[in-house]
């Protein structure tokens, strides 16, 4: 890595794929992006185009390139972020995709996964995940099973698939390789958490063969390089685990919230795998010498429980809404944020999505705002949920750090620290995932944790505020438990 090269990180995201160049002291320099769609197919089907994915990359890339070659710059290494558990199939002597992306945020396959709920403790023990349709197996094996160029590739012993990037990868780097990072592949349920590896055992119980999947890589490994450019890619990772790294050196004290599509909140044990039996046990950084380790707690609609909203209330731009309606309205419903199904630390499919009082009655005809301010506190309390859990562990929680797009509301901000009674910290990050993970594809150099700017919100609840926030987030995990 040259002193004076810039790093390039690629954040292929749900919803748009990114690319800033950062120069050596983690500034950004400039930044490109180009919108990608998601198709939703029926409630339990979401898909995405993976040409369409590839194609926006290498746009992304090309402008970065161009635009360093303008400046008489030279860009010294990538680093690549994705999405975790989506998965595609491709061709392994051409790259054609023979599959859409099927998202994180697809369950097709549930019935298919919970048939196997009988290993569950084994599975567990060897993946530090739950049993759920939102990790990659399930969706590997539908692709093998119901797509016929999947199912033509394979009898020509032509198949390859597994997560997301791995296929950018693919079509990314001289060579064509078949590899993959440590924290994409453990999200498919195969990747055994000791060892490093595709697991055996696993893959026997899926049926899933070995040979068609990619060769696991530490996140921090020198992937290979550019195709017609002299430029390695050094770091690939998920992008909650590469957010993760992008505030300061991964903080031993605080835990990490990213709220976007999903919440995700993570706690760094540093090189020591702890478990929770309702929390996810994961890997966030990793070289040839060493791993460090997360706890994680997973919300599946954040963003994505607005959006809904949204979509079945007619209600537009709900995100200016947001901060407004949060600060003048103090008794909102309660809403059962079941949208995709449960995750940590229920994991289960839970009830219908919909609006309650405090009673428990269902509730029809309330106002948009009403409404509105109901979702928000109902990601908040399912966040509380897993910090719950998390205290269980007696590690140390101090603070909280969160980023992402609804992280930018003041007043969502306050609510969180109102209700946790942490002090929520919020750095002037750009885009947390990019800056994490060109943080790891640089060397992890020193100096580029210094924020210019970060807000923080401390708990202004009175004792009665207090109360009737505490018995509010109690009252809505009962209706949760009791249904």
């Amino acid at each position: 890595m040259s002193s004076q090269a810039l790093t390039l990180a690629i954040d292929q995201g749900t919803h748009l794929s990114r690319a800033l160049l950062f120069d050596t002291h983690g500034e950004v320099v400039a930044q490109f992006s180009k919108p990608v769609e998601i198709f939703h197919r029926s409630p339990v089907e979401v898909e995405q185009d993976p040409d369409e994915i590839i194609d926006s990359i290498h746009s992304i890339v090309t402008q970065s390139l161009q635009f360093a070659a303008q400046h008489q710059k030279r860009i010294g290494q990538i680093g690549l972020a994705t999405q975790r558990s989506s998965v595609v199939a491709w061709h392994k002597a051409t790259g054609k995709a023979l599959s859409p992306v099927l998202s994180w945020q697809d369950r097709r396959a549930a019935d298919w996964l919970m048939s196997f709920s009988q290993h569950q403790t084994t599975i567990i023990g060897r993946t530090g995940l739950r049993l759920s349709p939102h990790y990659g197996v399930s969706k590997l094996n539908w692709l093998r099973n119901n797509i016929p160029a999947v199912i033509a590739a394979e009898k020509q012993q032509q198949l390859a698939f597994g997560p997301l990037a791995s296929f950018i990868l693919f079509h990314l780097l001289e060579g064509n390789p078949l590899v993959v990072d440590h924290a994409n592949a453990a999200r498919t349920l195969l990747w055994n958490i000791a060892s490093c590896d595709w697991d055996d055992v696993l893959l026997k119980l899926f049926e899933i063969p070995r040979p068609y999947l990619p060769q696991c890589h530490p996140i921090r490994h020198c992937y290979g390089y550019l195709k017609n450019h002299s430029i390695s890619i050094t770091a690939v990772n998920g992008d909650q685990t590469a957010a993760l790294c992008a505030a300061t050196e991964v903080s031993q004290e605080g835990v990490w919230i990213n709220m976007g599509t999903g919440a995700f909140i993570l706690k760094s044990t540093g090189h020591q795998l702890i478990r929770h039996s309702k929390l996810l046990s994961g890997i966030a950084d990793s070289d040839a010498q060493e791993k460090r380790y997360v706890l994680e707690g997973t919300v599946n609609n954040a963003g994505s429980a607005i959006d809904w909203l949204s979509e079945h209330e007619s209600m537009p731009q709900p995100y200016q809404k947001l901060d407004a309606a949060l600060q003048s309205i103090t008794d909102p419903p309660l809403f059962m944020n079941t949208i995709s199904g449960l995750g940590s630390p229920w994991w289960r499919r839970g009830p219908t999505p919909q609006f309650h009082a405090l009673d428990g009655h269902p509730l029809t005809d309330l106002a948009q705002e009403h409404m509105l301010v109901a979702v928000v506190e109902s990601i908040l309390f399912l966040i509380q949920a897993n910090l719950d859990c998390m205290a269980e562990t007696h590690l140390p929680i101090k603070n909280i750090t969160i980023s992402g797009g609804l992280a930018q509301s003041d007043a969502l901000c306050q609510k969180l620290a109102d209700l946790s009674g942490l002090t929520v910290q919020r750095p002037a990050l750009v885009e947390a995932t990019a800056q994490g993970i060109a943080w790891l594809a640089a060397g992890k150099p020193l100096g580029w944790h210094k924020q210019n700017k970060i807000d923080c919100f401390s708990s202004k609840a009175t004792v009665a505020r207090q109360n009737v926030i505490n018995e509010r987030y109690q009252k809505f995990v009962s209706i949760l438990q009791s249904n």
